[in-house]
């Protein structure tokens, strides 16, 4: 089918933003709300802001105030050039505006003296690198950060040969958020509101910006980057650092025209990175997006993405266990968006696995779906396994594969049930004519599959009767150690299962029990 209209999302690199609301996102203003009485609550703001080791240190800018009370306000310098760190403090907030950088790229490969990288980013001041910058940026459990909507939409970018520490608690996460969230207007339907946060590493890529994958000189542009910011290598155990309890709330900026900023965008890192418990809330893009080199995550939580859940690109190499993603009725796009498109023979493949997964697509008069045309798009030079799944879309396709290239997508499924509408499945491209195609590629029938299951969630996401009536894959450790041995399919065995607790916030589509709104923010 090429690029034809069926294939909406397109065929080239650019597709891989695949936006919401039909193909087009505009930053969209927030829906009117009460307004707040300002400093009416207990946050008092700090006198100061703490001391900050990077040049030039953290900028005070008065003070804001919302529901919550008031918080001092200390800017974040354009560029971390050394190892700092923004604590805890009591009525600090801390503001992302601009692009803020995690130290200079320092390339392809690591740069030495026999052989140094020359940066021209007018942020790390065009100056020749003989070594990493290795600076690393910490954040401790409880600390907020805002990042502005303006020109340059605030978002945080962790460049090659830097890291970040972003280890939040249970019972303290770290909140990414937007001013509005701050000033309380934020509301339900609000998204879009700043940049997001962005790991580049030297992983594996494919679709090359500059180099080929034929020569392993593969490198690529951030997606949404007005100015460079590049990642690419060769290092699939790239460590770009750790984030744990973690929340991302009302981001994916656009920044030019087809371009735009997940809530988290991974491109080039590696199995040294760690993620683990992070929630992503109100993107106007993807929850997530995930470009080539090797990602290792576990309990990821997505809710509210105007456009795909789990975005997944471009050679990666996945290993994704407990995953919630969940969507508004009548809002957003696929729950997974799966290829390595445009260039649909270069190596490597992506290769990736979803484990104890639960994808739910609310019953709704309204077609969630958009460009993709069904709950979950494979295409590409992509060989996905999906295992323990759960995917409950009873008013949608639940899946659409899209056949291209020699050896086209590939799917193989073990313990994964579906809850679909009558259709269940599209097939397009090469997969549009012959016996192989989405209902094959599923195998209902085989390995404890079925495309009929009649869903039993409760409170949205949990494994009721008939979820929690199927065995988990026995031999899910043959997939990737990384894995936990588990007994059953889903991302919430059952009631007693509260891991998503806590940490995260609440929403309509999402009410997980924390007692705390996404719409407003912790006091302590």
């Amino acid at each position: 089918m090429g690029c034809s209209a069926l294939a909406l999302a397109g065929c080239g690199a650019d597709d891989i933003s695949s936006p919401g609301n039909g193909g087009v996102i505009i930053n969209p203003t927030p829906t009117p709300s009460p307004t707040p009485t300002p400093g009416t609550g207990t946050v008092v703001a700090a006198d100061s802001c703490p001391t900050f080791a990077a040049t030039g240190g953290l900028t005070n800018d008065g003070t804001i105030s919302g529901p919550e009370g008031t918080w001092r306000v200390c800017t974040l310098p354009a560029l971390i050039d050394k190892n700092a760190s923004l604590p805890k403090v009591a009525g600090v907030v801390y503001r992302i505006n601009g692009r803020v950088d995690v130290g200079c790229d320092g390339g392809f490969s690591a740069p030495t003296a026999a052989a140094p990288f020359t940066t021209t980013t007018a942020t790390c001041g065009n100056r020749s690198l003989t070594a990493d910058t290795n600076a690393t940026l910490t954040i401790d459990p409880g600390v907020i950060l805002f990042g502005e909507n303006t020109a340059e939409a605030g978002w945080l970018v962790v460049n090659r040969g830097n890291k970040i520490d972003a280890q939040g608690t249970a019972t303290s996460p770290i909140i990414f958020t937007s001013r509005a969230n701050v000033t309380g207007t934020a509301n339900e339907s609000s998204m879009g509101q700043w940049g997001g946060i962005v790991l580049l590493g030297r992983g594996i890529v494919t679709d090359c910006n500059y180099g080929s994958t034929t020569a392993n000189t593969c490198e690529r542009d951030t997606e949404g980057a007005v100015n460079k910011a590049v990642f690419g290598g060769r290092d699939n155990a790239y460590n770009a650092g750790i984030m744990k309890y973690v929340q991302i709330r009302y981001s994916g900026y656009l920044l030019s025209e087809g371009k735009e900023l997940q809530a988290l965008t991974t491109g080039g890192t590696g199995s040294g990175t760690t993620l683990e418990y992070i929630q992503t809330v109100n993107s106007s893009d993807d929850g997530a997006e995930f470009f080539g080199g090797k990602v290792q995550m576990k309990h990821y939580v997505a809710v509210n993405a105007d456009d795909d859940s789990l975005d997944i690109d471009t050679g990666l190499e996945g290993y994704f266990q407990y995953v919630l993603l969940l969507q508004r009725s009548g809002g957003g796009d696929a729950l997974m968006e799966i290829d390595s498109n445009g260039n649909e023979e270069n190596q490597p493949r992506q290769k990736t696995v979803v484990a104890n997964f639960t994808a739910v697509q609310p019953a709704s008069s309204s077609n969630n779906e958009a460009n993709d045309l069904a709950s979950v798009l494979i295409r590409g030079n992509s060989d996905i396994t999906w295992v323990n799944g759960v995917l409950a879309t009873p008013n949608n396709e639940c899946l659409r594969v899209h056949g291209t290239g020699t050896t086209p997508a590939t799917l193989k499924a073990y313990s994964t049930v579906l809850s679909c509408n009558a259709a269940k499945y599209q097939s397009t491209g090469s997969y549009a004519t012959g016996s192989v195609n989405a209902a094959s590629l599923f195998a209902t029938g085989t390995n404890s599959n079925n495309d009929a299951l009649t869903s039993t969630l409760t409170n949205s996401f949990v494994n009721g009767a008939n979820e929690s009536g199927v065995a988990g894959y026995a031999n899910i450790k043959t997939l990737s150690s990384y894995f936990d041995a588990v007994t059953y399919i889903g991302a919430v065995k059952d009631a007693s299962d509260t891991w998503y607790r806590g940490w995260t916030c609440d929403t309509t589509t999402a009410p997980f029990g924390s007692g705390k709104s996404c719409t407003t923010l912790p006091t302590t």
